[in-house]
């Protein structure tokens, strides 16, 4: 137990804590937080004190009390489903910003990570009773389906959040908080020092975040930065202000009641007009920036935020090889769901389908490259064919770029499948699509610069190759130069699909094999799934691991000569 100021946080979530440490461990299925939207799960009443939690906070400011500020935002947040949010936030100067969480963090820097640990916990035991109001933020800043704005904004994102602490917590545990060094002498007694180690953070941590999914990108970072023991300033997207403003409000509700300066968080929403994030990531007492967003800037960062220890999660080309199946329609229904889910707006959702051309075997015959992208788009007929089930997996449109490339990618190659225009039943202001399927080939020059080239949204190709095994060179390859955070392949060969995980170790990328049920490559779940590999360039980073965590702190110690009186006694 921790005997520093206030040990209660920690003492009420220890047991949690514990497990966190043992389900990261296992990689088996464990969570704490309920992914069911329902008020059995989170309280009667919970679903409609959520959603009034969340019209209450629309066309006011956003109050945060005591944040230092240096103006206003006004309101720049637009639901992708068709109506202003109306809120305005605190502004927040770069220099002001930072000097402000550095000034904060003393104290902070101090605490054990015991304590650090607990408040973290607290924290997220409080975002996940607010579920239902940070999903409404979600959808209606992002564009997701509720039913995913809640699970990926609320509890998965607590989960990953989670598990950034279980490591983060257990990697400043690794060593002895003190030791007694004795070491014997030829002559006389020994040689005696005592010695203490100290984990402390490297300072001002920057949180860059992303559009669509501004918390499960960005707790991780968020979270890993405060438990060892940094302060952190939160920059969101400006069209995904928020999720974030609510996720600060809680934090530092949670710092104050632990008499912690609640400027350890704060929120650095920008103006319409202004782009800090590079003031912020290249200020010289930043010494921590964790982003999600464009490769451009993601490689901007690493080149020129050199002051800072920087994770990037990027853009990439997600693959998937197709050889041969005994589940033809569980093949077809899983990757139209993958394709349609949040319409592609995911940095895990496959782009490019490699098929031989002349055919690969299935339960239901022979299926040639022409056949399946056609199969595929009937696959998605059938699945978005009820209204109310496409808007709830399509969810919305996030931004006028998605919808330029997807008009841009129609000009390509054959279309397989259109992207058709789907009205939402719910709000009728909605920008809907669904995926656009387009037939290439894999050695044609114009069509090897469209799909070496990232197509974010509801895009897919499906390239016609040689055999499996150019598809699984192609693969390789893309993987290597462009990044990738997922590859998936099909095959009913044993050998097919060593050769296939040989690939992707190659290549440095994780694999899904022969996915037909209800698991698609484009989800993955905290304590057992990682996140990114750092071993392409879609990220430099993986969430989260052991490499996630330790750059934030270093271990320091201090020695002296024991007491004459404890010498005697070593």
């Amino acid at each position: 137990m921790t005997t520093d100021q206030h040990p209660d946080f920690f003492v009420r979530h220890a047991e949690l804590l514990d497990q966190a440490v043992a389900g990261a461990a296992d990689r088996g299925y464990w969570t704490p937080y309920p992914e069911a939207p329902s008020a059995s799960a989170y309280g009667a009443g919970a679903p409609d004190l959520g959603e009034a939690a969340f019209r209450d906070l629309l066309d006011h400011p956003f109050s945060l009390e005591g944040h230092p500020t240096t103006g206003t935002v006004p309101a720049t947040e637009v639901s992708p489903y068709g109506f202003p949010l109306g809120v305005s936030y605190p502004a927040l100067v770069p220099e002001v910003a930072v000097a402000t969480a550095k000034a904060a963090a003393a104290a902070w820097r101090r605490a054990s990570p015991d304590t650090r640990a607990g408040v973290a916990a607290e924290i997220l035991a409080r975002l996940n009773a607010a579920s239902f109001e940070i999903a409404h933020a979600v959808q209606h800043t992002t564009g997701q389906p509720f039913m995913m704005a809640f699970q990926a904004g609320g509890p998965h994102a607590q989960d990953r959040g989670l598990e950034a602490v279980a490591y983060a917590w257990n990697e400043q545990k690794r060593h002895a908080v003190a030791a007694r060094w004795s070491k014997p002498q030829r002559k006389g007694g020994p040689l005696v020092m005592d010695k203490t180690f100290t984990p402390v953070g490297r300072g001002v941590a920057v949180l860059i975040a992303c559009n669509t999914f501004p918390t499960w990108n960005g707790y991780p970072g968020f979270f890993a930065s405060l438990v060892t023991g940094n302060p952190v300033v939160v920059k969101p997207h400006r069209r995904a202000v928020l999720p974030l403003a609510i996720t600060v409000r809680i934090a530092r509700e949670v710092l104050a009641e632990a008499d912690f300066d609640p400027d350890v968080v704060l929120l650095a929403a920008e103006k319409p007009e202004e782009r800090t994030a590079p003031a912020l990531a290249t200020h010289p007492d930043v010494r921590i920036v964790d982003f999600t967003g464009s490769s451009e800037f993601g490689d901007w960062l690493e080149t020129n935020a050199r002051q800072a220890v920087v994770h990037t999660e990027k853009a990439g080309l997600n693959s998937v090889v197709v050889d041969s199946t005994e589940d033809y329609a569980g093949l077809l229904r899983n990757l139209a769901f993958s394709l349609s889910l949040y319409s592609g707006q995911m940095c895990t959702t496959p782009q490019n389908i490699l098929v031989p051309r002349e055919g690969f075997p299935t339960d239901q015959g022979r299926r040639t490259a022409d056949a399946f992208a056609a199969d595929l788009g009937a696959a998605l007929d059938k699945l978005l064919g009820d209204p109310a089930r496409a808007a709830a997996t399509l969810g919305a449109i996030v931004n006028e770029g998605v919808l330029k490339r997807v008009e841009e990618a129609a000009a390509l190659g054959r279309t397989a499948h259109p992207s058709g225009e789907l009205a939402h039943p719910d709000f009728q202001d909605a920008v809907v699509r669904s995926p656009l399927v387009v037939r290439l080939e894999a050695e044609a020059e114009a069509d090897q610069d469209a799909y070496t080239s990232e197509w974010f949204g509801p895009v897919c190709f499906v390239i016609g190759t040689d055999s499996t095994a150019h598809g699984l060179r192609l693969l390789h390859d893309c993987v290597r130069q462009y990044g990738a955070l997922t590859a998936s392949v099909y095959a009913t060969d044993e050998a097919v699909l060593e050769a296939a995980r040989t690939t992707a170790l190659e290549a440095g990328v994780h694999l899904s094999e022969n996915l037909t049920g209800q698991v698609f490559v484009n989800q993955s779940a905290a304590f057992s799934d990682f996140h990114g590999t750092a071993a392409n360039p879609a990220a430099n980073a993986a969430l989260t691991d052991p490499a996630f965590v330790t750059g934030r702190f270093s271990v320091l110690q201090s020695r002296r000569h024991a007491t004459a009186e404890e010498q005697v006694n070593a």
